[in-house]
C-alpha cells in the first residue's frame, strides 16, 4: 500500500462525543498472529474478557505492573515450563524493542517478566483462528508429488501436507491481503473487548465509565500499526487525534474508551474496504505496482523466484531442482518466507528478524541469523540449518534440524520421525550477523525440544473429542556417528575484519569426539591408499574407480545439480 500516511493533526475535546473522521489506514501486526500463538488448551478461555479481567486484578498488585513466570504459572495454573514459554514467545513478538523483556538475558527473563498489558493482549489473541489455505484445484497432481500417510490421518486428514500445501504458487494459499483482511476482521469483532482490557474504570457505571490513558493506548501497538512500515520511531499515540497534540511535559488527558473504539472502528472499516478494492483490482487483472501478492512463475533452475512484499517480507518461492542464494545486501532487517521449494538447496545468509519455511520437501535450507523466531511448517524430508533465538516446528515429517538456538525448540502438531542435531556450519559473516540480531553462541538448547499438543486450536477446524489432549511426537537426537559438517561456499566479496572461520556454537562432547574419530578414520584411509603397494597402473585404476563411484553418488543423491549451480555462480 503506497498511501501517504501522516498523523492526524486535528484536535479533539476528550469529553466530546464526536468522533474524528479517519484519514489514515490501519494494519494488523502480523508477528503476533504468525509467531505468537501457542497450542496450550489452558490459554483458550471460554469467556476471555472475564477470565483476563480477573487475571489483571490478581496480577496488578505489582507497582511495576510486570509479571514473572512464577506468578504467571500460579495465576493460570500451568507448569513453569509453559509459563516460561509464554514469556519467551511474547518477547519474540513484542512491538517495543526497548521493553525489558526483549533486552533481558536468558537467566533474567523469569524475574523481569512481561508488562501486564502486553501479557493480557497476548493471552487474548490465543482465541484467534488462522485462515485456512484453499485446496489445490488438482488434488491428484498434489498427491503425485506428496504421497504421505500418518497415524493421525484418520483424525487430521484436513491438516495433512497433502491437502494444505503442495501447490506451485501461493494462489491456493491465503494471500497476504486475505490474511490481512482476516486479521482486520478479527480486530473489528474483538476491538471492544481488547479496549476494555486496556482501559481503567472511573466513578460511574457502564462502558461510559471506562477511560483509556495514552500509555494504555500505546499498548495497542502490540496488535496494530498505521502505515505500511509501522510507526517506527513515532509513538502510536501520535497517529491518534486524542493524544497527537499533547504537551510532552504534561500528562495526557485520558480519553473515553468508547470514543477510541468508535474512531478505530471507522479506520478498520476503511482499511478493510481498501484491502477489498485491491483484491478486486488484482482479480480483474490490473494489479498495482504496490501489490503485496506477486504471482510467481513455475520454478525452473534459471529463473528468479523472489519477491519483496510491502510488509517487508521477502518471499523465496517455488525453487525446484536448483540452488538459490540470498545475502545480507538483499535481505537486511527483513523477514523471509521460503515456500514450496523442492529438491533444492536454499541459502539465506543474512541477519533476519523472522523466517518461515512452509511446504518444502527434499531440500536443504540454510538460514543465517534470525533474531526473533523461525517457523517450519508442513515440510517433509528437509534438512534445516539455522541460528536463531527460537524455532517452532509444525506438522513436519522425516526432517533433520541442525540448530543453534537460545531457547528450547517447540514441536507442535502432527510430526513424525523428526531429528535434531547441533549446528553444523558457518560462513564468513555469521558471527557479525548473530551479534547484530542478538543470538548468543554460548547458549544452544538444540537438544531440549518441548513437545506440545498434536491439535492446533488456532486452525479453524473442528476436531473429534479426545484428540485435543494428545501430545505430539517429539524429536530424537541425531546419532553422533551420522553428524557431518555442512560446507557453505564463500560467495562474499572481501573478508570481514572479524571473519567467522569456524562453527561459533561449541559442539557437545559426543558429537565432537565422533567428528574427530571420523576425521581420523578418513586420514588413515587416505594414508593407506597413498601407501598401498600397487603398481602405478593399478593406482590409476583405483583412483579412476573411486572417481566413478563418487560421480555415481553425486548423481544418485542429486548433489551433482548443486555442484553445477555453484560452478555457475
Amino acid at each position: 500500500m503506497t498511501d501517504s500516511i501522516e498523523p492526524s493533526t486535528s484536535t479533539s475535546d476528550p469529553n466530546s462525543n464526536s468522533t474524528p473522521t479517519p484519514t489514515i489506514l490501519l494494519h494488523p501486526r502480523r508477528e503476533p498472529f504468525e509467531h505468537g500463538l501457542l497450542p496450550i488448551q489452558k490459554l483458550i478461555f471460554t469467556d476471555p474478557v472475564q477470565a483476563l479481567t480477573q487475571l489483571k486484578e490478581k496480577l496488578s498488585s505489582s507497582l511495576a505492573l510486570r509479571v514473572g513466570s512464577a506468578a504467571l504459572a500460579d495465576a493460570l495454573q500451568i507448569s513453569s515450563d509453559h509459563a516460561r514459554l509464554i514469556l519467551d514467545t511474547l518477547s519474540s513478538v513484542l512491538h517495543s524493542e526497548s521493553d525489558p523483556l526483549v533486552t533481558a538475558r536468558p537467566e533474567d527473563v523469569d524475574s523481569i517478566g512481561a508488562d501486564l498489558r502486553d501479557l493480557v493482549l497476548f493471552l487474548y489473541i490465543q482465541s484467534y483462528k488462522r485462515l485456512l489455505p484453499r485446496s489445490h484445484k488438482d488434488s491428484a497432481a498434489v498427491a503425485d508429488v506428496w504421497p504421505s500417510t500418518s497415524a493421525f490421518d484418520g483424525y487430521l486428514s484436513a491438516l495433512s501436507p497433502l491437502q494444505l500445501v503442495r501447490s506451485n504458487t501461493r494462489r491456493f494459499m491465503p494471500s497476504l491481503a486475505d490474511e490481512e483482511a482476516h486479521q482486520l476482521s478479527y480486530l473489528q469483532k474483538h476491538l471492544a473487548n481488547i479496549l476494555s482490557l486496556l482501559s481503567e474504570p472511573v466513578e460511574g457505571e457502564g462502558e461510559e465509565s471506562m477511560i483509556l490513558t495514552m500509555k494504555g493506548f500505546e499498548h495497542l501497538g502490540f496488535l496494530i500499526h498505521f502505515g505500511d512500515k509501522g510507526s517506527e520511531g513515532v509513538p502510536l499515540s501520535q497517529a491518534a487525534p486524542f493524544f497527537a497534540n499533547s504537551d510532552p511535559d504534561m500528562p495526557a488527558v485520558p480519553v473515553l474508551a468508547s470514543q477510541v473504539h468508535d474512531w478505530l472502528l471507522e479506520i478498520i472499516a476503511a482499511s478493510l474496504e481498501h484491502v477489498s478494492e485491491k483484491n478486486s483490482a488484482k482479480e480483474s487483472g490490473s494489479p498495482s505496482s504496490s501489490d503485496q501478492d506477486i504471482a510467481m512463475s513455475d520454478a525452473s533452475p534459471g529463473s528468479a523466484k523472489a519477491s519483496q512484499s510491502a510488509s517487508s517480507s521477502f518471499f523465496i518461492e517455488g525453487v525446484s531442482k536448483s540452488s538459490y542464494v540470498k545475502q545480507a545486501s538483499d535481505l537486511k532487517n527483513s523477514s523471509v518466507k521460503v515456500i514450496n521449494c523442492h529438491d533444492s538447496v536454499i541459502y539465506v545468509l543474512a541477519p533476519l528478524r523472522y523466517a518461515t519455511i512452509y511446504g518444502c520437501s527434499d531440500a536443504t535450507i540454510v538460514l543465517g541469523a534470525v533474531g526473533k523466531a523461525v517457523r517450519v511448517e508442513h515440510c517433509e524430508r528437509v534438512h534445516v540449518i539455522l541460528a536463531s533465538k527460537r524455532v517452532c516446528i509444525v506438522n513436519c515429517r522425516e526432517c533433520i534440524f541442525f540448530l543453534g538456538v537460545n531457547q528450547r525448540p517447540l514441536i507442535v502438531g502432527d510430526n513424525h520421525k523428526l531429528q535434531v542435531a547441533p549446528y553444523n556450519t558457518f560462513y564468513s559473516q555469521l558471527e557479525e550477523h548473530m551479534t547484530e540480531v542478538g543470538i548468543d553462541a554460548t547458549i544452544n538448547r538444540w537438544h531440549e525440544p518441548l513437545a506440545l499438543g498434536v491439535i492446533d486450536p488456532h486452525d479453524s477446524l473442528s476436531h473429534p473429542a479426545g484428540v485435543a489432549d494428545a501430545q505430539t511426537e517429539s524429536a530424537a537426537c541425531l546419532d553422533p556417528d551420522q553428524f557431518t559438517n555442512f560446507l557453505i561456499p564463500n560467495w562474499f566479496e572481501g573478508e570481514p575484519i572479524k571473519s567467522t572461520r569456524n562453527n561459533p556454537f561449541p559442539l557437545p562432547d559426543l558429537y565432537f569426539t565422533s567428528q574427530q574419530r571420523n576425521k581420523k578414520n578418513l586420514g588413515e584411509i587416505q594414508q593407506i591408499l597413498r601407501e598401498a603397494p600397487l603398481e602405478e597402473n593399478r593406482k590409476r585404476e583405483l583412483s579412476c574407480a573411486l572417481h566413478i563411484y563418487f560421480k555415481d553418488w553425486l548423481y544418485a543423491s542429486g548433489n551433482i545439480r548443486q555442484l553445477y549451480c555453484l560452478l555457475g555462480d
